[in-house]
């Protein structure tokens, strides 16, 4: 951890490339976790002692009963799932009391963003974006940015409608509640919703979460101050970002390090590490292009080997190659100081291993990851293949036990990317991790 400076992990790929299995082993060594964006539509998977615990929601810093855990200003947080989540991993032994808290600030999903998000797929029919009906996306809206036509054109203003946190505790909670549902109704019809029911549900809702309440803007800001050690856990990854991902089949949030500015209230000078994290290969769930994904066996080996299956979605993930061309991209707007690269013994049994290097289109090569999703789905890869190592790596715990070849492909995914590998995944469990130091 850097000294007085914000730690910070992120997905550097598609989403589910193992993020909450390094915070959980950063957040050993830390005094707050803080989530900065997403909501319960994010899925974190972490195995202790045989024990599996799935994080949406929540950071997955909870585990350490040491760390404070802050659910920030940009989270968007659905209460009855707040309360679900936390239920199930206190059940199984996590306590909590005292050490979780949501900011004032954070927007809330309510029941109805979800009908919404349903509506709204429904309506793109085979345009649809693939989401996870979470109601993530329509609060972002409610939130931030949406779109009106105005004689004819189409104009991007702040919708400003949503309803944050400390509005539970307002006397007209009821009356803006009744407004911003009644709104969606006339954009999207008529549908049910028992609304005096909702309200009077948030009455108690709002009582129980009380306790967690928090200006966290402050709180993280003073701990900085105060020298306190603090990780950012981000979720999903760049490649869904807002605007750098592969728009329009993205999530609605900032999923880059500049979303852990906007999430938490804190200044770009007091972030320090930035760790990206790079499934040694390539996944992603939904909809839109993807240059190296394997319809084939190779595929299919990902799939079955890897688990790849969401955690929040429960879909089968897409699977493909190693792509370094996204990677540069990805570490180009995130400037990583270094990578954990993990699931690598889903390679294990592979003869030999595809890394792509280079997109062309029409033989001409394309000097970054392009904006523009016709052409990304034009786009012929180029591959370097490397031999495979044929050993079962799972109970490897230092570098120079793995095989040769392992450490080739580690140290070209270095090369390839100009960025030091740090941490190596070996295994799902919490201890099937590799601390590679310079």
């Amino acid at each position: 951890m850097t000294s007085n400076k914000v730690s910070v992990v992120l997905g550097a790929q598609w989403g589910d490339e193992g993020k909450g299995k390094l915070v959980d082993v950063l957040s050993e060594t830390v005094d707050l976790c803080c989530r900065c964006q997403g909501g319960n539509n994010a899925g974190h998977t972490i195995v202790v002692d045989g024990k599996k615990f799935d994080f949406h929601l929540l950071p997955s810093g909870l585990l350490n009963p040491g760390a404070i855990s802050i659910v920030g200003n940009g989270v968007v947080v659905h209460v009855p799932s707040f309360f679900d989540e936390l239920a199930k991993i206190e059940s199984k032994g996590v306590d909590a009391t005292g050490r979780l808290f949501v900011s004032e600030r954070a927007h809330l999903v309510f029941d109805f963003h979800q009908i919404v998000d349903e509506l709204k797929e429904v309506e793109l029919g085979r345009g649809s974006l693939g989401t996870t009906k979470k109601g993530i996306g329509p609060t972002y809206s409610s939130k931030g940015n949406t779109f009106k036509f105005y004689f004819n054109y189409l104009i991007r203003t702040a919708s400003r409608s949503g309803l944050r946190v400390h509005h539970l505790y307002n006397e007209d909670f009821p009356e803006k509640f009744k407004i911003i549902v009644e709104n969606k109704r006339k954009r999207y019809g008529n549908f049910q919703y028992d609304i005096e029911g909702e309200i009077q549900r948030y009455k108690i809702l709002a009582e129980k979460l009380k306790p967690y309440v928090l200006d966290t803007v402050k709180y993280v800001n003073q701990s900085i101050a105060d020298g306190k050690r603090v990780l950012v856990e981000g979720a999903n990854a760049l490649m869904l970002d807002l605007d750098f991902g592969t728009y329009p089949f993205v999530t609605s949030s900032s999923t880059t390090v500049g979303g852990v500015c906007t999430g938490l209230g804190v200044p770009p000078t007091k972030i320090g590490k930035v760790i990206g994290v790079v499934k040694a290969y390539t996944t992603r769930v939904g909809f839109g292009p993807f240059p190296t994904e394997q319809l084939n066996a190779i595929g299919e080996h990902f799939q079955t080997v890897g688990a790849e299956i969401g955690t929040t979605t429960g879909r089968k993930r897409r699977c493909g190659w190693l792509d370094t061309v996204l990677l540069n991209y990805s570490h180009m707007i995130n400037d990583y100081t270094s990578i954990n690269l993990t699931k690598l013994d889903v390679l294990d049994q592979l003869d030999e291993i595809k890394i792509g290097v280079t997109y062309k289109v029409n033989g001409k090569t394309l000097e970054s990851f392009p904006a523009d999703l016709n052409l990304l789905g034009k786009v012929e890869v180029e591959y370097e293949t490397l031999p495979g190592w044929k050993t079962d790596i799972s109970n490897c715990r230092k570098y120079e036990e793995l095989p040769i070849n392992a450490q080739k492909y580690v140290e070209r995914v270095e090369q390839l990317t100009k960025c030091y590998v740090e941490w190596i995944g070996v295994g799902a469990s919490r201890d099937a991790m590799i601390h590679r130091k310079k």
